[in-house]
């Protein structure tokens, strides 16, 4: 049993090794996905493959990465124990398949085991969205994909060498791009295992191990007295997904009983011939976020603070889905519905509710990026304007290295003034980001809330719908097409829904 004022440094400690692990991935990669817009995460677990830390990246990634450590312990084992492993440096893994720990195919995970003399005591793990993983379309973010097999190079988990590396790497654009990020995400969990190996020095291996145990315990008490302090009862909810032939109708039925939560999806959807499908890790994923923020945002996210919190969606559901199902927008858009439904059920205001994934290439460069919106009001304050939010926690690219790296001249880059919905407290405002092509490129759009509007809450009013033109053009919510020079692809994201009845 350690004191507070341990539990507090060690904590501590664990939080910069994970900030420490991001700034190595960003700051050594080379695609503008990573570098300048972050989309990259990195976390740390323990020897049981729990998650103890994660830094402030991006949720969607960080609730679904133990789900790769899982994934690679049948590797890891099959070596034998620590003491066994070749000297030097300890072998690396990585992997992105769906369904075997990752979340969609761009999402590519390295994930390092970590030893301390003949004892493991932990893992290393960055998760990264690289810009092309092989897809037919530029981006590897098809709108139009069916199977998985649409979206690009699938990677069961497999040790990370050199000629691994080579033969993924050669399957995608821009290889030698593919290439150094890889490297940055190595570079990064290098990084981690030292602070962890740094850790055990100073405190022992079971010393160590005790003390993440703590860490753990302490974030399952805090979730505990915050699920409690919600009330028990029973709260519902439904939403819906946007397809070109309709809506797909997703339920919950979230249950707090003491200090337990439990939330059932059943009743949603079928698994769906389109790429809105979801593994069951990136749901839970999007069902712990909605978690700490209904508790308390500033509870550790770790493994502990899942332990509270009961997920339920049946096998072959849309929020369950099963190989081949094509996966691309379940783990951006869906992902972001289900963190809604889990809101909205307990009486939130709603964000704008979607990334708006835009992909643009050709047979040598992509460029792919979510972009911000307006966030939800609450009962105490207006909601921030030209955020990304919930499931994403990236940056836009800047005009400036958008117009540096691609064939692309920003038009215009604005504030979607009046887009937020009205209320006590008003949503926050979407963004106007047009686009000229400069060259012949290929384009996808994945986004929502074109249809239906982010709704507010105690009585205010909805966020305005998002909207896509091309030329003035209107176009699907979802959608791949082709630009020639001088044409305009424009985004206007959805603003945040208003809280509290019109003044």
């Amino acid at each position: 049993m350690i004191d507070a004022i341990e539990l507090a440094l060690l904590t501590g400690s664990l939080a910069h090794a994970c900030e420490e692990m991001g700034r190595v991935l960003i700051h050594s990669a080379h695609s503008p996905n990573i570098k300048e817009r972050r989309d990259a995460s990195t976390a740390l677990f323990n020897a049981d493959g729990e998650m103890v830390m994660q830094a402030e990246h991006i949720p969607v990634h960080l609730g679904a990465m133990p789900a790769a450590v899982a994934a690679v312990r049948p590797l890891l084992d099959a070596l034998g124990p620590p003491a066994r492993w070749p000297a030097g440096e300890e072998p690396a893994f990585l992997l992105n398949d769906p369904y075997a720990g990752g979340t969609h195919l761009p999402d590519i995970t390295v994930v390092v085991p970590v030893r301390a003399g003949a004892h493991l005591i932990g893992f290393a793990a960055a998760r990264a969205h690289h810009a092309d993983v092989g897809s037919p379309t530029p981006g590897s973010m098809p709108a139009d994909s069916v199977t998985l097999a649409d979206e690009g190079v699938v990677i069961s988990p497999r040790r990370l060498d050199d000629a691994t590396v080579e033969a993924l790497v050669t399957q995608m654009r821009a290889p030698a791009q593919r290439r150094a990020d890889l490297r940055a995400q190595l570079a990064a969990c290098r990084t981690g295992a030292a602070h962890l190996r740094a850790l055990s020095d100073r405190h022992g291996v079971s010393g160590l191990t005790d003390a993440l145990a703590e860490v753990l315990d302490y974030a399952e008490r805090r979730t505990r007295a915050g699920i409690t302090a919600l009330g028990d009862g029973v709260r519902t909810a439904s939403d819906h997904l946007e397809t070109a032939t309709g809506l797909l109708t997703l339920q919950l039925r979230a249950t707090i009983a003491g200090d337990t939560l439990t939330l059932d999806f059943s009743g949603s959807a079928p698994e769906y011939a389109g790429n809105l499908n979801c593994p069951l890790a990136v749901t839970t994923s999007a069902c712990y976020f909605a978690a700490k923020v209904l508790t308390d945002p500033d509870i550790p996210a770790n493994a502990g603070a899942y332990r509270p919190v009961r997920v339920i969606a049946p096998s072959g559901c849309l929020l369950n889905a099963r190989p081949p199902a094509a996966v691309a927008a379940g783990n951006v858009e869906t992902s972001s519905r289900v963190a809604d439904l889990v809101l909205g059920a307990f009486g939130l205001a709603l964000g704008q509710g979607t990334m708006n994934n835009l992909t643009l290439g050709d047979a040598d460069r992509v460029y792919y990026e979510t972009i911000g919106g307006g966030q939800a009001a609450s009962a105490t304050a207006d909601g921030p304007s030209g955020v990304h939010v919930a499931m994403s926690n990236t940056l836009n690219t800047p005009v400036e290295a958008l117009e540096l790296e691609y064939p692309l001249r920003m038009v215009r880059y604005a504030l979607r003034r009046g887009s937020g919905g009205a209320g006590t407290h008003r949503g926050g405002d979407g963004v106007i980001r047009e686009l000229e092509a400069l060259a012949p490129l290929t384009y996808s759009l994945i986004t929502e809330r074109r249809q239906l509007a982010p709704a507010g809450a105690a009585g205010g009013g909805p966020g305005a719908r998002g909207r896509n033109t091309l030329d003035g053009v209107e176009l699907p919510g979802k959608c791949v097409g082709s630009l020639a020079p001088g044409q305009r692809l424009r985004i206007e994201t959805p603003g945040g829904g208003g809280y509290g009845a019109r003044p």
